[in-house]
């Protein structure tokens, strides 16, 4: 389900964007899912990030270094 929806809104980005536009998609799209994954982690266990390490299988300094990358601290 989740793969499907975001094969669909990189379809739609691409036929949006010129070639310009698609230079280092790779980690534009990795920081867009990763931030909105976090948000909602994030979210879903009010903030707690002993819980949401764990929903995400990562270590809670991983993960406290990918909030404070994303701003979400």
């Amino acid at each position: 389900m989740i793969k499907q929806q975001v094969k669909n809104a990189l379809d739609e980005y691409m036929e949006q964007s010129d070639e310009s536009m698609l230079c280092n998609l790779y980690s534009i799209v990795l920081g867009e899912v990763e931030k909105v994954l976090l948000e909602s982690v994030m979210e879903r266990v009010n903030n707690n990030q002993t819980q949401a390490a764990r929903i995400l299988g990562i270590n809670r300094n991983t993960l406290r270094r990918k909030l404070e990358k994303h701003e979400l601290l």
